[in-house]
């Protein structure tokens, strides 16, 4: 028989069986969770509230006193492998988090939009993504763009912030050029959007933010005969699947007119390139920019700072780079929507076309952008 016995911190009961045991309590499952922690260095399990770590990291007493110390600025911990220090600072007495090092460097975190540093690429592979996110709402603050920067640049500098003189008080977050693999598993996206939603910033939720994807040409082809004929085909798809690339950018059709016109449809994959050549291609206002020498720009998504959003339109754009790539152009032009998104697999990009009502299968119930 399992007999019952009492959580020590709700005191309701519960079978045995439920009930883990630690130090001298018994917890049930609930209270384990939301009552305690582990360290995530040596993996002790402690009280919640004696994690002597900070909202990046929970650590344990012991760990806490031999493997870090704290910001002298702002008060977070940083490993000494991380730690920055003034020239001046000979003994090392006044340690610095990346953040706040490089704030004392500058006047602000918010750099000019003409800023364009030497690109820093992440990851193994030949196709890199660019991300530009526009948010707004909460200041082009340079402290809040600090604090997103934290959460981004863990000892190297993955992103860095821009004014952007589109959006009426915010900035933009750039990364460097990353794989799709490092974007999804290195570059910690949820902790830096979670921070812009804690300090009020907002994305989908304003007229004026849009999440810009740039990709290497390289990754196109070796000769520019080569990159040009996939990246024809990139504009081909966008035509040809508009309406649903419409529903799935979030965009109303007068956003995308004043921020990333369309081309116009035709028949051949060429016919759409050599149009835009012809000085019909709208500046860098169009909804795939080709007047950057290095990349192409995908402009027609609207901003976000929900993870499952941003990380399904990247997947989205690295699909519509495969099919460019992989398809000739009398393999592409009878593909239906249908046929491109049935093998996609990725759960991120499923779950998102699956909210907008653009996947072959059922609908889900969709969650709230920001």
């Amino acid at each position: 028989m399992n007999e019952a016995a009492i959580c020590t911190v709700c005191h309701q009961p519960f079978p045995q069986t439920q009930l883990t045991s630690f130090g001298d309590a018994l917890l049930c499952p609930t209270c384990l969770e939301n009552s305690t922690v582990l360290c995530e260095h040596c993996g002790q399990r402690i009280w919640a509230d004696e994690n002597a770590g900070d909202a990046g990291i929970s650590l344990c007493p012991s760990c806490r006193e031999s493997l870090y110390t704290t910001c002298t600025s702002c008060g977070c911990h940083v490993s000494p492998s991380a730690a920055y220090y003034e020239d001046e600072d000979d003994c090392q007495e006044y340690p610095y988090c990346w953040c706040c090092f490089n704030q004392m460097q500058r006047d602000s975190d918010i750099h000019e939009y003409s800023y364009k540093p030497s690109p820093i690429f992440f990851g193994n592979g030949n196709r890199y993504f660019g991300v530009e996110l526009e948010m707004d709402e909460a200041g082009e603050i340079g402290k809040n763009a600090c604090q997103i920067l934290r959460r981004a640049n863990q000892g190297e500098e993955l992103a860095y912030c821009k004014h952007d003189g589109s959006l009426n008080d915010g900035f933009e977050i750039v990364t460097h050029p990353m794989t799709l693999d490092y974007h999804q598993q290195a570059m910690p996206w949820k902790a830096l959007l979670q921070e812009a939603v804690n300090l009020g910033y907002r994305s989908h939720k304003t007229s004026t933010c849009g999440l810009h994807v740039h990709v290497n040409r390289s990754a196109f082809g070796d000769t520019v005969a080569e990159q040009e004929a996939c990246i024809a085909r990139v504009l081909y798809i966008v035509e040809k699947f508009w309406d649903e690339l419409l529903k799935f950018s979030r965009r109303t059709p007068h956003q995308l007119e004043q921020w990333a016109r369309r081309y116009g449809y035709k028949d051949q994959p060429q016919d759409i390139l050599d149009h835009a050549k012809k000085g019909y291609n709208n500046g860098r206002y169009a909804c795939v920019n080709l007047s950057n020498y290095k990349t192409i720009e995908f402009r027609i998504f609207r901003g976000t700072l929900k993870y499952n959003t941003l990380i399904a339109t990247l997947q989205l754009v690295d699909k519509i780079c495969d099919v460019a790539i992989n398809l000739s152009d009398e393999e592409l032009t009878p593909l239906a929507w249908t046929t491109f998104v049935a093998g996609i697999q990725e759960p991120e990009l499923v779950q998102y076309l699956k909210e907008r009502r653009l996947y072959v299968n059922e609908p889900v119930a969709e969650g709230g952008e920001i």
